[in-house]
């Protein structure tokens, strides 16, 4: 049967000598104790998330600033080692590529641009640490030394104690001032803590013979005893595992070191039932152990499912183009931080699982960049087919025979719109080649076709009838192309008689009406025949819509923040995911217009 002792089995053969360190024993922690594995391991492998290489380094900073940084060495340490891996591979990324344009490797130069941040930061912490470390050695000889008078007044209490002394007082003073006194070096506990034992149970045999003084301490000690087993027994309902095997270890310490001695019929009984209780408990990882294992497949299955949709990204089923990718792009990053924001998998298919993510990271960064590379010859003919459109366009934008040269500039416009992409060096600098040899083409020959006044009134009826044909527009299906088809027929027509002009305004009015009524903002319009005037209003505008939704979005998302893992299932931040959802994809329509804009297309 397991009985209980705060004295191991060596100091039980010693005499009233202090123990020496010689004859330390080797085992010193009282075999009341139930030895267990250690609590933190599955909190620890919990809490083992993956996180990007911009939060653990935001991590590491905030630990460095803290007043405490040099306690939490080991989350740093922790961060550390992610931090590295994520820098390690994406340098390693970047030389894959280097190598995949057929580069000798031996060449291959990069520095990442966080490493300076991560070995400042580690440079910093290990200032900090050697600090912490130093003051800690400091404090543990203090506590050595208070720990070791502690002993001295002990042994004095049973040894030379005055008369009249309060001894149960005294020793509840000693024994709650040794339970504070802190932390010692480790080289020096064993023999301390021995000595500690040794001298207290000297003084509870002195204590035998005061009968009085020595109930007095059991019924003390039994009325702890029997608290602590009625919060170990609330514990066994207690629905957070870890927390109840936190605070059941925190018990035992209770248990060992302000509960001793009770009375002999109460010795046995009352630790075989607080023994009994810690064993129901215990039971209880295999609780948490399914519950961190249902999890991490649960990440792992998802984690798998990013990985399958970033393949099927990197094999389209149609020949890709430039749009294609560019989406695709930006599909695979959010992919990329979906991946790195979910939990951890079980341990034995971590590494697999994410080597299995980089490699197919990398076969859609050497699919795409091959695809890029295929396009570097077809836009230099590109490039060629729009320098003979602008030269046309040159040539042509005095010409005022305008039944050939408005059909002409026409078609200039839309051959333009169907030559692709060319280098990105020379999009802008060509554009505006051409765009000014059509504008002054176009300005020409508005300013003398519009001088007649017959041609403004017929312009009126034009209008007249668009802007008739615009209000019988519904939001059935097609209708978002037929108000574009009017908005660029409207920009096509001329001025209008000066007591007319007011068709404009009501035209203005009744198109933001039916932009409403479908849900579209005038500035995704696709609209043909603007004036440079009017493409570059257009454009000022989408760029500062496109400047306030950058700025809503970051509201909203630095509102979320003040949120503790704020998520898609909360009811109160539901509306707020969705607003960001809309608003991205706004924004998204406008950057593309702004790009057709500034491109010419």
């Amino acid at each position: 049967m397991t009985t209980e002792n705060n004295l191991s089995e060596n100091e039980e053969k010693k005499n009233s000598h202090e123990v020496s360190h010689e004859e330390a024993s080797e085992n010193t922690v009282p075999h009341d104790e139930i030895p267990h594995e250690n609590e933190a391991e599955h909190e620890e492998e919990h809490e083992d998330e993956e996180i990007s290489l911009a939060d653990a380094l935001k991590e590491m900073e905030k630990i460095i600033n803290a007043p405490d940084a040099g306690e939490n060495s080991k989350k740093f340490n922790q961060l550390k080692e992610k931090a590295s891996h994520y820098i390690h591979d994406e340098v390693e990324d970047k030389k894959h590529e280097y190598a995949e344009a057929g580069n000798a490797p031996e060449n291959f130069s990069y520095e990442h641009p966080s490493q300076a941040k991560l070995s400042a930061l580690v440079n910093i912490f290990r200032e900090k640490y050697d600090t912490f470390q130093k003051s800690q050695e400091e404090e543990q000889k203090k506590n050595l030394e208070h720990r070791k008078s502690i002993i001295e007044r002990l042994k004095n209490l049973y040894t030379n104690s005055e008369p009249g002394t309060n001894l149960f007082k005294s020793i509840r003073e000693i024994k709650e001032e040794w339970s504070h006194a802190g932390q010692v070096p480790k080289s020096e506990f064993r023999i301390l803590n021995n000595n500690y034992f040794h001298h207290l149970n000297q003084f509870y045999q002195m204590l035998d013979l005061n009968k009085e003084f020595l109930e007095q301490e059991y019924s003390h000690n039994l009325e702890k005893r029997q608290h602590i087993i009625e919060r170990a027994k609330e514990l066994e309902n207690e629905p957070v595992i870890q927390k109840a095997l936190n605070e059941l270890q925190y018990l035992h310490k209770l248990w060992k070191e302000e509960a001793e001695p009770v009375a002999e019929e109460f010795r046995e009984k009352t630790w075989e039932e607080f023994k009994e209780i810690s064993n129901k408990i215990h039971e209880r990882k295999s609780e948490l152990s399914a519950a961190i294992e249902t999890e991490q497949n649960a990440n792992l299955e998802k984690k798998n499912q990013i990985i399958a949709e970033i393949k099927k990204l990197s094999e389209p089923s149609e020949t890709p183009n430039h749009n294609y990718w560019q989406n695709a792009i930006r599909r695979v990053e959010d992919l990329r931080s979906e991946f790195l924001k979910t939990g951890s998998v079980p341990r034995k298919l971590s590494n697999q699982n994410w080597n299995e993510f980089k490699t197919t990271l990398r076969g859609f960064n050497t699919t795409k960049n091959t695809y890029y590379k295929s396009l570097k010859g077809s836009q230099q003919t590109n490039l060629e087919e729009k320098l003979k459109l602008i030269q046309t366009a040159k040539d042509n934008q005095s010409n005022e025979e305008w039944d050939i040269s408005v059909p002409l500039f026409k078609k200039l416009q839309e051959d333009w719109k169907k030559i692709g992409h060319v280098p990105k060096s020379m999009t802008n600098k060509i554009w505006d080649e051409f765009r000014d040899a059509c504008n002054a083409f176009f300005n020409n020959y508005r300013e003398k076709s519009n001088t007649s006044t017959d041609n403004w009134k017929e312009n009126f009826k034009q209008k007249r009838a668009l802007l008739d044909d615009l209000k019988t527009v519904t939001d059935e299906e097609g209708s978002i192309e037929r108000i574009e088809a009017i908005k660029t027929a409207w920009n096509n027509i001329g001025k209008v008689p000066r007591d007319k002009i007011a068709i404009n305004t009501e035209f203005n009015k009744t198109l933001r009406e039916k932009l409403k009524l479908n849900k579209i903002n005038e500035l995704e319009l696709k609209e043909e025949g603007l004036s440079e005037n009017q493409l570059t209003d257009k454009a000022r505008k989408i760029k500062s819509q496109i400047s306030d939704l950058e700025a809503e979005i970051v509201k909203l998302e630095n509102n979320l923040a003040f949120f503790n893992k704020p998520s898609r299932e909360n009811p109160m931040l539901r509306d707020t995911f969705i607003m960001i959802d809309e608003k991205k994809a706004h924004l998204e329509t406008l950057k593309q217009n702004l790009h057709s804009i500034i491109a010419g297309e």
